[in-house]
């Protein structure tokens, strides 16, 4: 089935990942399929139940501390329907979605040659190595929603394979904590990423026009 030359083009969500000095892209990762929801919770940072002071119950300390769930599927039933229409489908044939998960997987996974040349370090005699540091993940949901994040819960459940037990299909269950200016700094790229976050909820809570007493069933505040 054609689609429609007036049918609007569907975004993708995805992860970027970021040299989180230079910020050059090191890597792009497009979901095959937007999941169906995205579950956000939000919690309050506040100090007046923490510090049992009346004159700072209605104090914020920061921003509240942002998760994200989803579940995202990944199917190569599509590709291996037609395996030579192009370079990508020949790839599906040969490993399956093998190389989809791969990409998620490596972002939780220190670079193998880092870990070597630790090892190396190590048995020189070095007395500290440095824990090894990730790239700056993004997660991009419209452009209302560039975010850096850390990964918190990673789990996978392969749910059909092809004759060479390649998996084909998958289900990907990702969980996910915002980063924001206090986890990485104000002249952090994933600082900055965020304040922009934060100002983009800011201005589009200017676009909700404002309620009124009448609609709320009272005249106004005693």
């Amino acid at each position: 089935m054609t689609t429609s030359p007036i049918s609007p083009r569907l975004l993708k969500g995805g992860i970027v990942l970021l040299d989180d000095t230079t910020g050059v892209v090191q890597r792009i990762i497009t979901l095959q399929y937007n999941p169906d929801t995205l579950t956000r919770t939000l919690q309050i940072q506040g100090i007046g139940a923490e510090s049992g002071d009346r004159m700072e119950a209605m104090r914020l300390k920061g921003p509240p501390q942002e998760t994200i769930k989803l579940e995202a599927e990944i199917d190569a039933t599509d590709q291996l329907e037609l395996p030579n229409q192009s370079a990508e489908n020949q790839t599906a044939v040969q490993l399956g979605i093998y190389p989809q998960l791969s990409a998620l997987e490596t972002i939780i996974y220190p670079q193998s040659t880092v870990l070597l040349s630790n090892n190396n370090l190590a048995q020189m005699g070095t007395l500290e190595v440095m824990p090894l540091e990730a790239p700056l993940t993004l997660f991009i949901w419209s452009k209302n929603r560039i975010i850096p994040v850390r990964l918190t819960e990673f789990s996978i459940t392969e749910e059909a394979f092809d004759p060479q037990l390649n998996p084909i299909r998958a289900k990907v269950s990702l969980g996910m904590r915002v980063l924001s200016v206090f986890d990485v700094g104000f002249d952090n790229k994933g600082g900055n990423l965020f304040l922009l976050y934060q100002k983009q909820k800011e201005s589009l809570a200017t676009r909700l026009p404002s309620g009124s007493f009448s609609s709320l069933g009272i005249g106004g505040i005693p």
